[in-house]
């Protein structure tokens, strides 16, 4: 649910960020990716289909323009060449070689992107860039490559932390400063000192090392950090690449967690806490999308764009656009709220301003905060969401809404309808079905 007004005020950029030629990174990334959809089941073919489908269903004038290659395309027996030890495609399911592949997405108007580990092995087991950044950033420079995904499986003992911040072991509880985020044989989960600067740990080394590669090749490639939120990315995520991972792997499910993945609830719970370090030329990733996938309802998967959006997110599509649902494209493809995640004047994140069910600031990975807002040159965005398994009334108090004032009436306009309502309100106490093409909010 969208209000508008006419408040506008500045914002500025944030201090020390890492700023690419030609905007690049200025605004979160959008696209598609194949890791949710196709996993290691992936070939040229793919990819050049994708890249079809997002002109014709006009998601790249949208603003969709990467085309993805997640894990699994290298040659997982003969990792790298004998000699130039450059990474060795695989040739049965990229038979002229990657940059074959981005010779054809680039004639469409897109980019392509690749993906990578700070460790020795990527999650999947394929041969990671630890000790090969420069020469690996040269190669997909070479290949036409124009973003990469650089995750954080298979990292030696040599590279451990000293100090350890992995916030999915968190088992309740607002994060503080000096939580360890658990334990296991990997770490001594010793807090770190109040005063510590995460940007002295090795974590922060592996994913600099990387990111002076990539500039280093004069070509401009989108540095996605997917380095799981650990050692507090979010605190120094912007001086090294455009986004960071800032939790788990995504999994399309409402509540809870499937094996290592987690659901919309429990990163939303997580996202309630981390709104400050999003802004131009950094954004904290909250893994691509699953809008389509799964058992997720399409009411669940339209507040999953919506909030997703509202966190100034990259969106990256998951889906299999083969054959997708008119209404998947529809959440898809909502201009409204795109134009909230590629604001050009406010570049922060929309916040919290209330949490709903729960009282403010509470822990709670079924029962997130509910009430959101955040500026944008069109007015003021409010996100409302039901988190219970029934129809509930949402009462929207303009008093309580950064920006906008009790005692001024102001227009309403409903971003998944697309309509203005006539009217002008001083309050919104209730909404009915918020797909329904007539106005029928009620105040």
């Amino acid at each position: 649910m969208g209000l508008t007004s006419n408040l506008i005020l500045a914002l500025t950029s944030p201090a020390l960020a890492l700023i690419s030629k030609d905007g690049i990174g200025r605004l979160p990334a959008m696209g598609w990716s194949s890791w949710n959809e196709y996993g290691c089941a992936i070939n040229e073919s793919v990819f050049l289909t994708v890249g079809e489908q997002l002109v014709s269903l006009g998601l790249k004038d949208l603003g969709y323009n990467y085309v993805n290659i997640d894990d699994c395309w290298s040659d997982k027996i003969n990792m790298r060449d004998n000699r130039t030890k450059e990474i060795n495609p695989d040739y049965k399911k990229f038979p002229k070689g990657i940059k074959h592949t981005a010779d054809k997405l680039h004639k469409l108007g897109l980019k392509i992107g690749i993906y990578s580990d700070a460790g020795t092995l990527t999650c999947g087991g394929y041969a990671g860039s630890l000790g090969y950044e420069e020469l690996d950033a040269t190669t997909w420079a070479k290949w036409g490559i124009d973003y990469l995904k650089y995750d954080n499986c298979n990292i030696p003992k040599a590279w451990y932390d000293e100090y350890r911040w992995w916030p999915e072991n968190w088992n309740g509880g607002p994060p503080n400063e000096n939580q360890t985020a658990g334990g296991d044989s990997e770490s001594n989960a010793v807090p770190a000192p109040s005063d510590y600067d995460w940007a002295t740990s090795k974590t922060f080394d592996r994913y600099k090392i990387m990111s002076d590669a990539l500039i280093a090749t004069k070509r401009t490639i989108q540095f996605s950090q997917c380095a799981w939120g650990h050692a507090r990315v979010d605190e120094w995520g912007n001086t090294t690449g455009h986004s960071w991972r800032m939790w788990g792997d995504i999994y399309p499910v409402w509540l809870g967690k499937h094996e290592y993945s987690w659901g919309i609830m429990p990163i939303l719970n997580h996202a309630s806490f981390f709104t400050n370090s999003t802004n131009f030329w950094g954004h904290s990733d909250w893994d691509m999308l699953e809008v389509g996938n799964g058992d997720l309802t399409i009411e669940e998967s339209r507040s999953h764009f919506a909030l997703w959006a509202a966190l100034k997110s990259p969106l990256f599509i998951g889906t299999r656009l083969d054959g997708i649902k008119p209404e998947i494209l529809r959440i898809l493809s909502n201009k409204d709220l795109i134009a909230f995640n590629q604001d050009k004047v406010f570049g922060a994140s929309a916040t919290p301003y209330k949490w709903g069910i729960n009282p403010d600031r509470t822990w709670n990975q079924s029962h997130p905060a509910e009430f959101w807002s955040g500026k944008s040159k069109k007015g003021i965005y409010v996100f409302a969401l039901n988190t219970l398994e029934t129809a509930q009334k949402k009462s929207i108090v303009f008093s309580e809404v950064p920006g906008l004032k009790a005692d001024t009436k102001y227009t309403l306009y409903n971003c998944w309808t697309g309509k203005k309502l006539d009217k002008l309100y001083k309050s919104l106490s209730s909404f009915k079905d918020v797909d329904n093409s007539d106005d029928e909010e009620e105040t």
